[in-house]
Order: C-alpha cells, then structure tokens, then sequence
C-alpha cells in the first residue's frame, strides 16, 4: 500500500507539473487567472494545487461526500473564493455551468467511467469560450496489460488485451479531434517509474531525482508514450 501511494504521489507530482508549464505557455500573453473546471475532481487535489497558483477552480463531482471534503479541504487551505464545489457529472455538464462559460477543463480518469467518451467531450468542449482548453487524463490499455503480465497475472492479461473498451494514444486523439480539438501535447505519465520496484530506488542515493528526469525525458517519446499507465493530453478548442 506504501509503494501504491508513493507512486500515486510521484505520478501526481510530474502531472500537475506538467499542466501548470501548459498552462503558462497558454497564458502567456494573459493577464488574468483563468476560470477552470475540473469534471470529476472529487476532494480537491488538483483543483488545490491551482487555486494556490491563483485560478478560480469549479469542481463538478457527483458525489455529495466528496463534495463536502472539499469544502473542508478549502477552508483548511484557506482558498475560499477560488474554490467551489457544483454537484453534476459529464452528462449534465453543460446544464450545471452554462455554455461558453470557462477557460479550462481538467478531465482526468473521467472518460474511463463514463457511458460515452465522445458525449463526454462534447459537453468539455460545450462549456469551454473560444480557444478553450482541455487537460484530459485517461487509463492505458496496453500499460495494464503489461504491468498484469509483469505481476505474473498472465489469464488476466490476456483478458485486458482482448478488452477493446480501453484507450490508446491513437483511439484518445482521434477521439479529442472529433470533439472539436487541436491536440497541443501528449504524454506518457508513468513510462518507467510504474515499472520500476520501489526497493531499487530507496537502494540508490539520488535514483528518484534521476527518475523524475528520465520520465520528462521520455514522455512524448512515442515508443514509451505507448506503454504509459496513463496518457495526458492537453488541447485547445479549435
């Protein structure tokens, strides 16, 4: 359990790093904060870590528990006025914030639970103003395949291989592209680290500041992009 939540941690890190650089490439020449939307955002971890650079974050979550935490979490973080929490999902996005009405929308392992991936981005794209942009997150299927393979869950593997359901570079952009976006960046989050047994870094001075490095460095390399447990990619609405 101490392994699974580092390495939640350690993907957590590099993604939110990742899409604060996107998100000052996209500002550059704004003055302003942007108004974000983060669709399935639960308690608040990304849309925390946002606030705190000075967005105004709306989490959209179905979930009325989840809901609650985050207005505690908001508190405790003092970032009241930057932080609200609206009850809805993907289906009824565009009812809850209006059309034409943010900057960004964070969607992170939303469209591995929805019914319809394509309907759920075109309610993003819906509530997204003009040259809007979409940080999209999603569960690889060849990653798990391999890591249930590695993990000596050979039957299972097989099973996740023949499952056609999941996501791949290719499926999620031409996916994104349907939807009415131009895809700005795509990378792999994970490529190696997932792979990489938490005793060989604890054994190793300096291994993790070296795998940090490795992982920005392969991350659009398509061959590991391919193997990632999850594919991030960031899009402006065209």
């Amino acid at each position: 359990m101490t392994e699974f939540r580092r390495r939640r941690a350690d993907f957590s890190s590099f993604l939110l790093d990742l899409l604060t650089r996107q998100l000052d490439e996209l500002g550059r020449d704004r003055a302003q904060p942007y108004d974000i939307v983060d669709l399935g955002g639960g308690t608040g971890g990304v849309a925390t870590a946002l606030a705190r650079l000075g967005h105004r974050v709306t989490v959209v979550d179905p979930s009325p528990d989840a809901l609650a935490s985050l207005e505690r979490r908001t508190v405790d973080a003092g970032l009241q006025g930057l932080i609200v929490g609206r009850q809805g999902d993907a289906s009824d996005l565009v009812d809850v914030l209006g059309p034409a009405s943010t900057d960004v929308v964070v969607c992170h392992r939303v469209l591995d639970v929805v019914e319809s991936a394509p309907d759920a981005l075109a309610a993003t794209a819906a509530v997204l103003r003009p040259e809007g942009a979409l940080s999209l997150l999603v569960a690889q299927r060849d990653a798990t395949v391999l890591s249930l393979a590695l993990a000596g869950h050979v039957a299972l593997a097989r099973r996740a291989y023949a499952d056609r359901t999941g996501f791949d570079v290719e499926q999620v952009v031409a996916l994104v592209q349907q939807a009415g976006f131009t895809v700005v960046a795509g990378h792999g989050i994970g490529a190696i680290s997932a792979f990489v047994p938490e005793p060989v870094l604890d054994a190793e001075p300096g291994a993790r500041t070296e795998l940090a490095a490795l992982e920005a460095e392969v991350s659009q390399d398509p061959a590991f992009r391919s193997l990632a447990p999850y594919l991030h990619v960031f899009a402006r609405l065209s």
